[in-house]
């Protein structure tokens, strides 16, 4: 299988790299300062799992990639339509784009970009950052991945890629409810998120400041019942379990919207809190603690958009 990956960042250079090293053909639409490096120095991971650096194959020019069987589909939220312009060099008839990102609507702008029939959804547990261009941190999680056909299908494309996940040593399984997955992982992520970033303070101290342990808890219940709303039907113990998850990942465990604050980039607070508190306004949905998290965060996404 010939892989692409679209947004070389944390999520997209670990699983990349990850296949890369397995052996897969695996190349990675880049730019800038990232593009220098992995052609220069290839790519580094430092990973709880193993280090692990190799020569990659990379590009800025889809064209010159020119069609995959599968793309990892990893930007930002808020790229994904501009990034989404991108994919047709990429694609022939049978190609699979799976979304690797935070949010519960990027698949619905990928399908209206490229056709609901290429598109794949995929929730990543894992915690990872960007060190510097090039060099990828793994800090934690499981690094485990559920992706599955929007129509829930088991597609001979599909199991494709879980052969090469399991190749590349990534615990992965097809899931044919991926959407209610995204949205059990979308509550976990704006508790987990907001928390961190809203603090400044990784995910030890706010389970060791029990009003903090309180709004994370209130966050994800918040999310749940929106879910609800919406039409997807989350487990009832959805909060205790996201929360015995939060106890056991790495005290000094962050999150990419925390990162994004402190190092002044451009935030994906609309695509998770902002998202929230649009979508419970249309259900006449109290969401206080989202709201409180959005208010306190959206003055910083303004100036980092600008500045960024």
């Amino acid at each position: 299988m010939r892989f692409a990956v679209v947004g070389a960042g944390a999520i997209g250079c670990y699983f990349g790299g990850r296949l890369a090293q397995a052996g897969a053909n695996v190349t990675f639409l880049a730019r800038g300062a990232t593009l220098t490096a992995l052609r220069e120095r290839g790519l580094q991971v430092r990973s709880l799992r193993g280090d692990f650096e190799l020569p990659v194959a990379a590009d800025d020019d889809p064209n010159a990639i020119g069609p995959c069987d599968v793309v990892l589909f990893c930007v930002k939220s808020f790229d994904t339509e501009a990034a989404a312009a991108s994919l047709p060099p990429l694609l022939h008839r049978e190609t699979g784009v799976l979304s690797l990102q935070n949010g519960v609507d990027n698949e619905e702008k990928l399908a209206r970009a490229i056709g609901e029939e290429r598109v794949l959804a995929g929730a990543a547990y894992i915690l990872a950052a960007v060190v510097q261009p090039g060099v990828i941190e793994d800090r934690g999680g499981p690094g485990s991945i559920l992706f599955g056909e929007l129509d829930g299908t088991r597609s001979a494309r599909a199991e494709r890629l879980l052969d090469w996940f399991r190749r590349a040593q990534v615990a992965a399984e097809i899931d044919p409810g991926i959407r209610a997955t995204l949205w059990d992982k979308f509550s976990f992520i704006c508790g987990m998120a907001g928390m961190t970033a809203a603090t400044r303070l990784p995910i030890g101290a706010i389970r060791a400041t029990p009003a903090s342990w309180a709004m994370f808890r209130r966050i994800v219940s918040e999310v749940v019942a929106l879910a609800e709303a919406e039409g997807v039907h989350l487990p009832a113990d959805s909060v205790e379990r996201h929360a015995a998850f939060a106890q056991r990942l790495e005290a000094d465990g962050t999150t990419s919207l925390y990162h994004d604050l402190v190092h002044g980039k451009p935030l994906e607070l609309d695509a998770l809190h902002g998202f929230v508190v649009r979508r419970a306004a249309r259900h006449d949905l109290a969401v206080p603690a989202c709201e409180a998290v959005y208010a306190l965060l959206a003055p910083w996404a303004e100036q980092n958009a600008r500045n960024g």
